[in-house]
């Protein structure tokens, strides 16, 4: 191979990774998404984080089911918002969960509908997808769904997450709601996929603290902080509609 070949090989799952880029940009953004906390913000990672790190396994096992891991994960990708509990949005992107893409989240419940956040697809192939949270999110870190068999052969659907609370607001938060509302959320989504393959599957949980310091380097996070900034810009809205009013009757 020449040396100018070398120089421009690329790793076998080169395709499957998201490209670096800087600032997030939404493209598409469906009618009555708020992209309030996604454009313009970076990825991070548990490193950029602030509270403790941990890492969460949600499992169930397909048993009696004749999925393969692609079947299961292809479902996964396509129907994905359908998964999730009822009143949390997932606005899945035009091209659909591919490396690079990113998604708006949302909320429909009474008392939250102001709460808006995203995704970006960091990782996804055939038996498996990746998610990385922005600035702001509860989280920083990411989380991977995947499918496998076991020893037994079994079809196995898994949610790991590998994250640390964003800012000191949301790791006081952690004990309170945060870890409940985050457990809640795969369980169901785990459960609705099993039950997508006719199998009433019972999720394994596994939790584990990886780091018990917190970063306090990374305090300055709670600018970004996505809830802070969705109840402003909700207790802002009517003083948004009167100032447009005031520009309508003047123009």
């Amino acid at each position: 191979m020449s040396e100018h070949g070398a120089e421009h090989k690329q790793p076998r799952d080169a395709a499957h990774w998201a490209q670096p880029s800087g600032a997030l940009r939404v493209r598409d953004a469906p009618e009555g998404a708020l992209n309030l906390n996604v454009e313009g913000r970076r990825v991070v990672g548990p490193l950029q984080g602030f509270g403790r790190m941990w890492q969460k396994t949600y499992r169930v096992r397909l048993e009696g089911s004749d999925a393969t891991p692609e079947e299961v994960v292809r479902v996964w990708k396509a129907e994905f918002p359908k998964l999730w509990p009822k009143g949390a949005l997932f606005h899945t992107p035009r091209a659909g969960i591919a490396p690079g893409e990113v998604a708006l989240i949302g909320s429909d419940r009474p008392g939250s509908r102001w709460i808006a956040t995203g995704i970006m697809v960091l990782y996804a192939d055939d038996v498996s997808f990746t998610y990385i949270c922005p600035e702001g999110h509860p989280f920083s870190g990411w989380i991977t769904f995947s499918s496998h068999r076991d020893d037994d052969g079994v079809t196995v659907a898994q949610a790991q997450v590998l994250i640390r609370a964003n800012d000191p607001l949301y790791e006081l938060m952690m004990p309170l709601a945060l870890h409940k509302a985050e457990d809640d959320q795969w369980r169901h989504v785990l459960e609705s996929l099993a039950a997508r393959f006719s199998v009433a599957g019972c999720v394994e949980t596994e939790r584990v603290c990886v780091d018990r310091h917190r970063l306090w380097r990374n305090y300055k996070n709670i600018r970004h902080n996505a809830i802070l900034r969705s109840l402003l810009h909700a207790v802002a809205a009517p003083f948004r509609r009167r100032s447009n009013r005031a520009k309508g009757r003047e123009s």
